[in-house]
Formats: structure tokens, C-alpha cells, sequence
């Protein structure tokens, strides 16, 4: 499966093209998922275009999106830079009226298992984001309910072109015990040889402006499509014959 991340903690700052309102984000999906893409994470956020998990702006950029591509899953964060209080963070997701698909829970944050255990409360898929250069992986084992999460997100920080690949295989293989599925991606200098060692082990894969702002050729992408369709070749590359 190839996941499309749209946009991110990012601001316009980083990329002048990134997806931040409603409108754009279905627009920005509707071409990733022409381009091949088969599930969508995103950041809902305000206008001043900082994340939220605020139910009213979630809804409107779930509505959004889900207009544009029916059918495909559509998934939301729910990082502690946007609500750092778990407690807070767990109450906002249980006052959702609109329902993502999934959300990723990043667990080396205080409090991933309450608000992990707030979406399983009302059936949304929890992606279990595990970062490499964290304890995530030690947090996530010693979880009673591991066993029902969606995915891993296994997130490699490594952003070294020669070192991410060796990063991402040792998380992958501590990441073993969880018995789950696994999807792999990285991020700017690491995304694409990360990418490459996810499409060689058959591993679900992850790529957009969230996690990389330039084609494997080094030319900066203008959209998120153009980082799918790139993505598509290295998995077909990596393909049988």
C-alpha cells in the first residue's frame, strides 16, 4: 500500500505549494490518489495554519478530502505539538463529530496509550508511530492492546542519504515482536533510500510533502502527485521480473 502524507507539521514557509485549507488538501488528494496513491494522512489546520485536532476544523478537512477521493482511507495525526496535554489531546479526539479512517499516535510522546485507547473507543484505526532514536518501540511492546492497532508507522528519523537505510532495517527488525503490520518511510535526505528498502522488503510505503520536498533527482517537487508517481517507480523497480 502507498500512503500519501499531504502536508504535515510543515508550513508554507518550508513549501509555498503545501496543501493547508480544506479546499486545497481535497485537491492535493484527488491528484495523489490519481497519481496511485491508496491512503491519505493529514494535518487538519487552523488559519494560521498551525495543526489542530480541534473537531470542527477535523471535520471540515475530512468532509473535504473524503468529497474528493470516495472510498480511500483518510487518516489524521494526532501529535502532541498540537494539543502537548494528553488528557486534552484524548478529550478532542472523543469530541470528534466527523471520523477519520485512522490516526497516527506517535509513542514515544507522554500519553500515546490514553489517546490511542480514546480512538479504539470509537473505531478509529490507531497507526502506531514508532520513531527511530526514540524509546517508541519499548513503549509500544509493553502495551496490553498492541495487538490492535491498524499499522506501525515506522518513522526514520535518520535523515543521512547513506545512513537512513541502516536505521530503517534495525528499527524494522526490533519492531518484529509487535507482530504487525508495517509501514515504512523517511524523511528528506533519508525518505527516498528508506523508500527503497521498504518497496525491496514489500513493506507499505509512505511519501509526500510532509516527509520530503524533493524528487529522487534532487529537483524540488511541486506537488504531492509528483512525489506518488515517484514512489510508484521505485516500487515497481523493485518488482520481479
Amino acid at each position: 500500500m502507498l500512503q500519501v502524507c499531504l502536508n504535515g507539521a510543515r508550513d508554507r514557509s518550508a513549501c509555498p505549494s503545501l496543501p493547508v485549507t480544506a479546499e486545497e488538501l481535497a485537491g492535493s488528494a484527488r491528484a495523489a490518489v490519481a497519481a496511485g496513491a491508496r491512503d491519505i494522512h493529514l494535518h487538519p489546520k487552523n488559519t494560521s495554519g498551525e495543526d489542530t485536532l480541534e473537531s470542527a476544523v477535523v471535520a471540515e478537512a475530512l468532509t473535504a478530502v473524503r468529497a474528493a477521493v470516495p472510498g480511500i482511507p483518510v487518516g489524521v495525526t494526532t501529535g502532541a505539538w498540537a494539543t502537548p496535554d494528553p488528557e486534552q489531546r484524548a478529550a478532542q479526539v472523543r469530541s470528534w463529530t466527523v471520523l477519520p479512517d485512522h490516526a497516527s499516535v506517535n509513542w514515544h510522546e507522554p500519553g500515546a496509550s490514553l489517546v490511542a485507547a480514546a480512538l479504539l473507543s470509537r473505531g478509529i484505526g490507531v497507526e502506531a508511530g514508532v520513531w527511530s532514536g526514540t524509546d517508541a518501540v519499548r513503549h509500544l511492546l509493553d502495551w496490553p492492546e498492541r495487538h490492535r492497532v491498524l499499522r506501525i508507522l515506522a518513522e526514520v528519523t535518520d535523515t543521512g542519504t547513506r545512513t537512513a537505510p541502516h536505521t530503517a532495517a534495525a528499527l524494522v527488525d526490533e519492531l518484529r515482536p509487535a507482530d504487525s503490520p508495517v509501514l515504512l518511510h523517511g524523511e528528506d535526505g533519508g525518505a527516498w533510500p528508506v523508500l527503497r528498502l521498504a518497496a525491496l522488503r514489500g513493506l507499505d510505503m509512505r511519501v509526500g510533502l510532509e516527509d520530503v520536498l524533493h524528487l529522487p533527482d534532487g529537483t524540488p517537487a511541486e506537488a504531492n502527485a509528483d512525489l506518488v508517481l515517484a514512489a510508484r517507480v521505485i516500487r515497481q523497480a523493485s518488482q520481479p521480473r
